[in-house]
């Protein structure tokens, strides 16, 4: 649905006191391809290249060198065709104080030159689907943070795309309005939406995303499945998935029993139990736990290891990993 080919962006800059004057690269030779039906996650520092990212998917900048295309369609070649497809909502957005909701709403169904006859019915359908019912007739002056994003995601999805582009959308938003907007956001996505994010909020991203990558500096430096990336991350180098397996009593050999599974690598004994790295799938791990119990093992726990989002982006900006 969206995709980043050899996609960068350069920008002049003139000196200063604090720098020389010379090239910022904000992107520097981007691939991704997002399919459809992904909440794709883009995390980074600031500076790191994500809102310049989200411009060039939706046809506000243009990249210095490489291509866009969302639905197939080249953004910089096709705009007006490629908008069709984009609903696009920036971190810091404009809104009009002085018009009611529905009037805010009908103004962007003609500039987006909706069909006067579908204005009514889409207006209905997206102040529904946002939860802003009661606020139809509200002045925007008067909505709280959250109601604005809520008019702001119904602003974008107002002419039917089916890719959503959401800059930091739980910006500023108080714990209950950041509950409300994620589970809009899961709604929207179970209603067809593909959908890319970005958010500082990185146990919000890792709560609704099937995707993400990690920009730093301009690259890319990991990309995939959530649950790939952080299980990865855990234990760079040492394939598999990472276990702890806790016994309710000492005295079993654990690790040697461990040792000498096929299926078994990296074993380490503690006090409670022992950490191993599994290689092979579901069936065979319960396979290997009704083994252990009928060794005589008493096992009372076996948790996956893996990491947050927040812990593999602090190893990421501190150089731990790479």
């Amino acid at each position: 649905m969206i995709r980043l080919e050899n996609l960068s962006k350069e920008y002049d800059v003139a000196g200063d006191r604090a720098r020389p004057a010379g090239v910022v690269v904000a992107a520097d030779h981007l691939n991704l391809h997002i399919a459809a039906g992904e909440i794709f996650g883009l995390i980074g520092p600031n500076g790191a290249g994500k809102t310049t990212t989200l411009k060039m998917v939706s046809g506000l900048l243009v990249p210095t060198t490489g291509r866009v295309t969302v639905h197939g369609i080249d953004v910089e070649q096709q705009p007006e065709e490629a908008q069709r497809y984009i609903g696009y909502l920036a971190d810091f957005f404009s809104l009009y104080d002085e018009l009611k909701v529905w009037e805010y709403l009908d103004y962007f169904a003609h500039a987006y030159k909706m069909a006067l006859g579908d204005i009514p019915g889409r207006m209905d359908y997206v102040i529904g689907v946002t939860g802003l019912e009661v606020k139809r007739d509200s002045f925007i002056g008067g909505l709280s943070r959250g109601m604005k994003q809520r008019l702001g995601i119904a602003r974008a999805i107002l002419h039917d795309p089916p890719v959503l582009v959401l800059d930091e959308p739980a910006s500023g938003l108080d714990p209950k309005a950041r509950v409300q907007l994620k589970d809009l956001i899961r709604e929207l996505n179970r209603r067809g939406k593909t959908v890319f994010v970005t958010s500082h909020v990185l146990s919000d991203l890792e709560e609704i995303c099937s995707s993400v990558g990690i920009l730093e500096k301009g690259k890319l430096v990991r990309v995939g499945k959530l649950d790939d990336v952080l299980r990865e991350a855990s234990f760079a180098g040492a394939p598999g998935r990472h276990f702890r397996l806790r016994l309710a009593t000492p005295g079993f050999a654990l690790a040697e029993w461990l040792t000498q599974r096929e299926e078994v690598r990296n074993v380490t004994q503690d006090d409670g139990g022992a950490h191993f790295a599994f290689l092979a799938d579901d069936p065979q791990l319960a396979e290997l736990m009704r083994a252990l119990v009928n060794a005589g093992a008493p096992v009372c726990g076996l948790e996956e290891i893996t990491q947050t989002l927040e812990q593999l982006f602090s190893k990421l900006s501190s150089g731990e990993v790479m």
